[in-house]
């Protein structure tokens, strides 16, 4: 069983990051219709396969990634290595099926470490277990020579990704279809990844717990104070998928910045890259504009994650380190701003990192006076409040709660 103590030592620096870069790239961009186009349009794998020989990517895009991540405010990458298409962007000596021997000529994977790493970011390995290209990809669930040759395969290539590429942070498996964790040997597999990268976290995905949980598309914090992470989309696909337009706005960005450091789990916030590896235009305007606020805010973000009961409101949020709480005001109300259900005498009220604010409280009622008709900051106003004792909000669903009647 594993040291609880060595758990938290390598998760240090995952608690800390909060926001992090995950890419989808792979064959499927070059058909622009979402990196599940082979299996929902049922292309047929020796139809498939030639966009093997006319993918051809502009060298070191991967640059202009780790810029932008870095500009963003993200502290890690995570990228697809190889995804449900079972094309590798990897150098891989058990298929011939990769970047390295195929249209881009090239190790992909080589080229997004080293970019990641100039840019002092963490580097993350997102690896798919299901296999659509792979003879015995299905077939394994019931033919044991199958899933003997699969599984082989598999590990063999979990192994040369933490063999070739220097240190690996994060290992971010997916899909563990067709299989179970004990017809994967995903502890095997797992024990083999620790024994070559000492450092490395893995995700929940290979049917184990491992070190953190990663809720898709919803952001649901994890119990008993577990890691978690959580994956989304910057618009509704994961890969290149250019008529799919519904793209998040740095506002909406931010808005799940906040509840993820509430809950204490981090946002890791995909991009879709083109053919040639350029990021959608949709993509960068907002990751710029999310990182322009958290160089001014983003205390409230990274070194906010302390527990707090709190309820919705229409106005914002909280988020909270020891006895300082930041109200979000992402939907400003004008020149005035009521909060409900504080439990605590405030102490202090100001805007973060400037004047303070003039308030009153009554019982459960803060109002703040004298604030500008216009927002602040547009995309998120952060108001501090000092409070006395551990902060929390309790309204309720009555106009009183049940307790207050009874006294």
């Amino acid at each position: 069983m594993e040291n609880t103590g060595d758990r938290e030592r390598r998760l240090k620096w995952f608690k800390e990051a909060r926001f992090g870069m995950f890419i989808h790239w792979g064959l499927y961009s070059q058909l622009g219709r979402h990196e599940w186009v082979m299996n929902r349009e049922r292309i047929p794998i020796e139809e498939y396969e030639k966009l093997a020989d006319t993918w051809h990517p502009r060298p070191n895009v991967a640059r202009e990634w780790a810029r932008l991540a870095k500009e963003a405010g993200m502290r890690y990458m995570v990228m697809t290595t190889k995804h449900h298409e079972g094309f590798c962007l990897f150098d891989s000596k058990l298929t011939d099926y990769t970047a390295v021997k195929r249209g881009p000529g090239r190790d992909l994977v080589a080229e997004y470490v080293e970019a990641a790493r100039a840019e002092g970011l963490r580097v993350g390995f997102y690896y798919s277990l299901m296999d659509w290209h792979h003879p015995d990809g299905a077939r394994c669930k019931f033919n044991e020579a199958a899933r003997r040759r699969f599984v082989d395969y598999i590990h063999g290539q979990v192994k040369e990704l933490c063999t070739n590429y220097g240190k690996v942070d994060i290992l971010w498996y997916d899909v563990n279809w067709p299989l179970t964790p004990e017809e994967w040997e995903a502890e095997k597999m797992n024990a083999m990844v620790r024994s070559l990268q000492p450092d490395i976290i893995i995700n929940d995905r290979s049917g184990l717990p491992e070190d953190f949980g990663t809720p898709e598309q919803h952001i649901t914090p994890a119990k008993e104070g577990r890691a978690w992470e959580v994956c989304m989309t910057f618009n509704d696909s994961w890969g290149y998928t250019p008529i799919d337009t519904n793209y998040k706005s740095a506002w909406t960005v931010i808005s799940m910045l906040r509840q993820v450091a509430a809950g204490g789990g981090n946002l890791l916030l995909n991009i879709g890259p083109a053919p040639d590896g350029s990021v959608p235009e949709p993509c960068i305007r907002a990751l710029r504009e999310v990182g322009e606020w958290l160089r001014k805010y983003g205390a409230s973000i990274y070194d906010a994650s302390d527990p707090m009961e709190q309820e919705w409101m229409i106005t914002g949020g909280f988020t909270r380190k020891g006895n300082i709480v930041y109200f979000h005001c992402n939907r400003w109300p004008g020149n005035q701003l009521a909060i409900g259900g504080l439990r605590n005498k405030v102490l202090r009220a100001r805007f973060m990192g400037g004047d303070d604010i003039r308030f009153t409280q009554e019982k459960d009622r803060l109002v703040l006076y004298d604030l500008p008709t216009l927002p602040p900051e547009p995309l998120d106003t952060v108001i501090e409040l000092e409070v006395e004792g551990t902060p929390r909000q309790v309204l309720g669903a009555g106009y009183k709660l049940l307790e207050e009647v009874k006294d």
